[in-house]
């Protein structure tokens, strides 16, 4: 058994992940799915870790971080923090550098700002509309109050990338991180070559089976993709 311990980005929540967490549990695995502490103005990347890593607890098997969006700032320092073998998935992630603040990576990565202004449009456009109105309303909720100044402005902690196993996955329908953005990008900050499958920048909600049997696969100990 694999425990998956899933970050949402910036202004998601845990209930992000709640298709993709039906489907692993159902093949006997474990998840775990945080809310990072986003309204409270104290909290910096150390903080966010530390809840993750608090919510994760002592783990008897392998655990696999799967970090979305600006969630990336967040998954290796997890990686960093926890005991025993444990891997990194970054899905259309934010990649940091060291010494970068979130706010910087948007300007330094040369990631072009998108036209498309509409949230459903950009976000979940492969999403169903009841599905993507749901997740929208309940995030919202979540994050009333959000205040994530001081993580913002927070230079990443780590000297350099921790020395775990690390993945990327592409959506290659995803509008807000382009595919060749994104390619150049992981190229660029990791030095690897991208899995890729379809979907939005919301894939946990539009391909949740897709990407359920991706981290299955990638937990394997070949740490091979799907085919």
């Amino acid at each position: 058994m694999t425990t998956f311990v899933f970050i949402h980005g910036g202004g998601g929540s845990a209930f992000d992940w709640h298709l993709v967490e039906a489907e692993l549990r159902g093949r006997g695995h474990d998840t775990v799915a945080v809310d990072l502490p986003v309204s409270d103005p104290r909290a910096g990347l150390p903080e966010y870790a530390d809840t993750v890593v608090e919510a994760v607890g002592e783990q008897r098997g392998p655990v696999v971080v799967v970090a979305h969006s600006w969630g990336g700032f967040v998954g290796p320092l997890v990686c960093a923090k926890i005991k025993g073998p444990v891997s990194l998935v970054l899905l259309s992630a934010m990649i940091p550098a060291p010494g970068e603040a979130p706010d910087d990576w948007w300007e330094r990565s040369g990631r072009a700002p998108s036209e498309i202004d509409d949230v459903y449009e950009l976000y979940l456009h492969d999403v169903p509309r009841d599905l993507a109105q749901r997740v929208l309303d309940h995030d919202a909720a979540q994050s009333a109050g959000m205040d994530m100044a001081r993580a913002g402005r927070e230079p990443w902690p780590l000297p350099a990338w921790p020395d775990v196993p690390t993945r990327y996955l592409l959506c290659r329908d995803d509008r807000f991180f382009t595919p060749d953005f994104v390619r150049r990008h992981v190229r660029e900050r990791l030095g690897i070559t991208p899995d890729e499958i379809p979907g939005s920048h919301m894939a946990m909600l539009s391909r949740p089976r897709e990407l359920a049997d991706h981290l299955e696969h990638v937990a394997m100990p070949t740490g091979a993709p799907p085919v």
